[in-house]
């Protein structure tokens, strides 16, 4: 566990007791430090106490002894409305940070890489963590991913902090540093929590203030508004300016895709020559324009860490994906089944359907707002549509005079149809639901295993009727 010693003896206010805020409560408590903890969840609250915490409500706390506040970056201190235990402590002065800011203070001697942006930042993250540890880096790999950041080991100057980070992580960092900072893009996302797009941005740029004068800042150009973000970074103090990437044209000094003669080559012109590391096709789990963004964010981090090109490009081939995120659970009789059950908006199943021909899609569940108008232009890929959950009627409605579609209710029912309509096409079976999942499971992971078990039990019993007439 991180060692916190630091804060010993010192009281400590933990706000939010979900994953990342127990392992708070865990790390504080075994540090020696006073910590007095609150959530609304009554069983949370258990489970700090066990822990050693005092339950308090923090709302109410007399905040003038109190050190430091960690916070729950899903807590509101400012917009819409602050939680009452925020402006009690801002009253009294006491700090709000989350725990990427103790695991920075903890590990000063250790590298961290710091990756945000609206879209792709998960994969990045893992893609990244990957390479380096191909390469044989000591790495640990967390934030808004996976592990709580104070569950990782702890790491010297050998090693590198790998971490996802939210808009709402981000605007809690005061000390932390970071060697490497990456911005993908930035669209409108969460401008309730940051009193509009103004605030959202502000709250994404403000990790490269986190940024060393000889730190690396890698930024998307991809998007107007990142664009935006790197000019103005350009006449900062960083010594080592800004590096571009893109998935869609060259970039002076930095990391794209060529596209234009099929697959897509990753070119590293950083050294101002156009260098190719490799063909994208070459990388199987990462298919598509949004993932040959993060391909390129990823190797222009690896790079600026030390990592060499042949390195980074064998890790980007051997790169197994994130689950439920256009991951390739089987190949069946010539035909690709792909579960990506994160697509839980039309947005994110575009980038799926984007990736592939010959589609059997797999859609629905509890819809978002607008449906799946905005996929039209893309319905030329989809050979048949197989609807599942609450949306079907909605989703048969846009779909009809449009292609074929059928109702199948459940996913069960689904992915039998699809598998047998798809045999012997060389299609590709897409579960990409572009709807939550709420309606017939408790999340989208949730949904993706049953996916996945389905997929894999056709899989053994094709397997088993091969064998059985062998033998």
């Amino acid at each position: 566990m991180i060692d916190l010693s630091r804060f010993a003896s010192r009281r400590i206010a933990v706000m939010g007791l979900a994953r990342s805020g127990l392992a708070s409560v865990s790390a504080l408590v075994k540090a020696g430090a006073d910590v007095l903890a609150w959530d609304d969840n009554a069983a949370r609250r258990a489970e700090a106490e066990k822990l050693g915490a005092t339950v308090t409500d923090l709302a109410k706390a007399d905040w003038s002894g109190i050190d430091l506040a960690v916070w729950s970056p899903g807590i509101p201190h400012s917009f819409p409305v602050p939680h009452p235990a925020a402006t009690a402590a801002k009253a009294a002065g006491v700090a709000l940070v989350c725990d990427i800011e103790l695991l920075a203070l903890a590990c000063p001697q250790a590298r961290f890489v710091g990756i945000t942006g609206t879209n792709g930042k998960s994969t990045t993250t893992a893609l990244v963590g990957h390479i380096l540890k191909q390469a044989g880096r000591k790495a640990e790999v967390g934030g808004n991913l996976g592990m709580a950041a104070l569950t990782l080991a702890p790491l010297e100057a050998d090693g590198v902090y790998v971490l996802e980070l939210s808009s709402y992580q981000i605007e809690l960092l005061r000390e932390a540093r970071f060697d490497v900072a990456a911005l993908l893009n930035i669209t409108p996302d969460h401008l309730d929590r940051h009193g509009g797009f103004e605030g959202y941005v502000a709250a994404k740029r403000h990790l490269f203030d986190q940024l060393p004068a000889d730190g690396t800042a890698i930024i998307g150009l991809d998007d107007e508004t990142t664009r935006g973000v790197a000019q103005a970074l350009g006449r900062s103090i960083l010594s080592r300016g800004v590096t571009g990437t893109s998935a869609y044209r060259p970039v002076v000094g930095g990391v794209y895709v060529d596209g234009a003669i099929g697959g897509g080559r990753l070119i590293d012109a950083r050294n101002g020559s156009a260098r190719t590391i490799l063909d994208l096709t070459e990388a199987p789990a990462l298919p598509g324009s949004h993932n040959w963004q993060n391909a390129a964010c990823a190797f222009a981090i690896c790079a600026a860490l030390g990592v060499e090109a042949e390195a980074i490009a064998a890790g980007l081939r051997s790169f197994p994906g994130l689950a439920h995120r256009q991951e390739r659970v089987a190949v069946l009789d010539g035909v690709t089944f792909v579960n990506d059950s994160k697509a839980t908006n039309a947005e994110a199943t575009e980038k799926a359907l984007t990736c592939y021909e010959r589609i059997y899609w797999i859609a629905g569940g509890r819809a978002k707002e607008g449906g799946i108008a905005a996929l039209v232009p893309h319905f030329g890929r989809v050979r048949h549509a197989y609807l599942i959950g609450e949306s079907a009627d909605a989703f048969a409605a846009t779909l009809d005079g449009k292609l074929t579609w059928s109702k199948c209710g459940t996913l069960e029912q689904a992915v039998a149809a699809a598998a047998k309509d798809a045999r012997g096409t060389g299609g590709v079976v897409l579960l990409s639901p572009a709807a939550a999942s709420f309606d017939q499971f408790d999340s989208f992971e949730q949904r993706g295993d049953r996916f996945r078990a389905l997929v894999t039990a056709m899989a053994k019993d094709a397997a088993a009727t091969v064998t059985g007439g062998a033998a």
